[in-house]
């Protein structure tokens, strides 16, 4: 059986094998001993409530309990851009008309911006692929969020994920090479790897404030903004399912959209529900499961009926939640009503 819970210090090397799997473009899982290790310590600190909320980052990973083996890692960042700038591009259309030629133009344009500053940040996915099968992708992406209703206090009011942008057969990305690179002067990956480390005044200093009109990037460039990465699809799927919706922001770098909902929009704030956990046989659908206490918080898939008066568990669940029966546990239909996913 599969559980989502905290990351510990003992997960270093198993996070740092998946964040070299993982690849460019995630910017906020690099394959950085160090930094994976000072990142534990603050995710650590976060859920003893020693850190911040401008600090705060929480780091989960999912365990195969049989195997003993870490497959995957996620994790919900209090607040961006409080500490150090935070910069998206906003898309904006503008129309312009000639009454002369009758002709009307519609002219879209990239504005750097920050106002995802304060935000929280659903980031850091990576599933291992011997474990992209099943109900494990929805554990590892969703799970998150029966974080966020259970601590709803910790988090911002909007809530936002930036998704990984295209890049073509031969991993190159269309907008860095027509956008970011006349004006940053390095390879894709350096970029990303500075951000990555958390410096990125380089973007203030080197990115013009005037809009960039779209139509003079080329063909590919325009095609790549708010496109999101072929591997990355299926996570966008699952965010798109609890609420987040792009709404015109996309990365500086790839182009990739930002995926945004507020707090109390959330499909497991709105809907999830505490129960008291009893043994016994499940219900028919599965259904996410978790825990109630910030520094031991788990969640699983499981066997149940959100709507029962009495959430029943079979033993293989309780164990892997670590929890006994007359516990708390919070409890949301792993699937979205058709209604809902075809928003």
């Amino acid at each position: 059986m599969l559980v989502l819970r905290n990351a510990a210090e003992d997960d270093l090397e198993a996070i740092l094998a998946m964040a070299l799997a993982a690849g460019p473009g995630m910017t906020t899982l690099k394959a950085d001993r160090a930094a994976l290790r000072a990142r534990l310590a603050m995710a650590a600190a976060s859920f003893a409530g020693e850190a911040a909320p401008a600090d705060a980052d929480y780091l989960f990973v999912l365990e195969d309990l049989e195997r003993r083996r870490v497959c995957g890692v996620s994790a919900i960042k209090g607040a961006v851009g409080v500490r150090e700038p935070f910069y998206n591009y906003r898309i904006s259309t503008s129309v312009h008309a000639s009454p002369t030629t009758g002709l009307v133009n519609r002219v879209e344009s990239l504005h750097l911006s920050h106002d995802l500053s304060g935000a929280s940040e659903l980031c850091s996915l990576f599933l291992h692929p011997d474990y992209r099968n099943g109900t494990n992708g929805r554990l590892l992406s969703k799970g998150r969020f029966m974080f966020l209703a259970q601590f709803p206090d910790l988090f911002a009011r909007r809530v936002f994920a930036e998704m990984r942008g295209y890049q073509d057969a031969h991993g190159k990305s269309p907008f860095w090479e027509s956008v970011g690179r006349p004006f940053f002067r390095m390879d894709f990956d350096a970029a990303d790897d500075l951000c990555g480390k958390g410096d990125r005044l380089f973007i203030e200093h080197l990115v013009p404030r005037l809009p960039l009109y779209t139509h003079l990037l080329g063909e590919a460039a325009c095609a790549a903004i708010g496109r999101t990465h072929d591997a990355t699809a299926p996570a966008r799927r699952l965010l798109e399912q609890e609420g987040l919706r792009f709404d015109g922001y996309i990365d500086i770098f790839d182009g990739g959209p930002v995926l945004q909902a507020s707090l109390e929009n959330l499909r497991a704030v709105r809907d999830s529900r505490l129960h008291i956990a009893a043994a016994g046989p499940g219900g028919a659908s599965p259904a996410l499961v978790a825990t109630t206490w910030r520094q031991e918080f788990r969640v699983v898939v499981a066997d149940a009926d959100p709507h029962a008066a009495v959430l029943r568990l079979a033993k293989p669940a309780l164990d892997a939640l670590a929890c006994a029966p007359g516990a708390p546990v919070r409890v949301l239909a792993l699937h979205a009503p058709d209604g809902e996913r075809a928003r």
